[in-house]
């Protein structure tokens, strides 16, 4: 499993390198990407394809290829093989034949971006988030209350919807990382808060271009009582200006508290404003 550069080719390690000179066949997600690096390199090696819709009859070449006695490697177009990448199934297949897989570790976008987020572990990484805005939302609902650091890859074309969402659900005041095209020529760190962040992206084109890692504050570990009483107190001020499923949703992106939890003291609340008008 040999981890090749994400931008700047002289991240390849010399193990990395001596490795892909000495296999047999190197098996790649693009072996039209990969082949333009092995030529750059001056190898010669086999390619092969492994990719998220033939991995497993790739997997079984690959232990065909063993039995033979023969070197493979396995790389991805960029990064570490089996990281939001094809991989994972071809290595547990290798290893249920009684071979061993190696790891030869190298270039990562989340480790390098983690590594100049200036926020604490632990951190989860989530990878990719899917595509589609009412999953992607149902994902994040489920990363609400995680209260460590989280990392999530997201291709330039969605960028802008997925930090809309993550401020959303996760609270604008969150700090959030945003990591582009880590090691290329146009590479760009830059901190900022969940709620701030779309407006960053919008001040000018290009900062929407590029594969991004997000690098996000967690929620912490507040005790629940002081997160529904904060919840509950902007909920009040709220209420005072908007209708019920608005104030619930901005006091929820405010301070972080669940919005379902919101939005039925909301009810309960303005219920007893209603039933106090009326007695008056």
């Amino acid at each position: 499993m040999v981890a090749t550069p994400i931008g700047n080719v002289g991240d390849l390690t010399q193990r990395a390198l001596e490795v892909l000179r000495a296999v047999h066949t190197v098996f790649a997600e693009d072996t039209r990407d990969s082949g333009r690096l092995l030529a750059r390199l001056g190898i010669r090696a086999r390619l092969a394809a492994l990719h998220a819709h033939n991995e497993r009859r790739a997997a079984a070449a690959i232990v065909r290829l063993l039995a033979a006695g023969r070197d493979v490697a396995l790389v991805a177009d960029a990064g570490t093989p089996a990281i939001s990448d094809p991989g994972a199934h071809a290595v547990a297949a290798v290893r249920e034949a009684g071979y061993e897989a190696v790891p030869v570790p190298g270039a990562n976008a989340a480790i390098a971006a983690l590594s100049v987020a200036g926020l604490p572990g632990p951190f989860a990484f989530a990878g990719f988030l899917p595509a589609q805005p009412a999953a992607r939302r149902r994902a994040l609902e489920r990363w609400r209350s995680f209260p460590y650091t989280l990392v999530f890859y997201e291709a330039p074309h969605r960028v802008a919807a997925t930090i809309a969402d993550l401020a959303e659900l996760l609270g604008g005041g969150r700090t959030v990382v945003l990591a582009r095209e880590l090691t290329k020529l146009y590479e760009t760190v830059h901190a900022t808060t969940l709620g701030q962040a779309a407006g960053w992206l919008a001040a000018d084109p290009n900062r929407q271009r590029g594969e991004f890692v997000l690098v996000v504050a967690g929620a912490g570990e507040p005790a629940a009582a002081t997160l529904a009483h904060d919840g509950e107190r902007v909920l009040r001020l709220l209420l005072a200006e908007l209708p019920v499923r608005t104030a619930a949703r901005v006091a929820a992106a405010i301070t972080g508290a669940p919005r379902k939890a919101l939005y039925a003291k909301a009810l309960e609340l303005a219920g007893r404003t209603r039933a106090g008008s009326a007695i008056g």
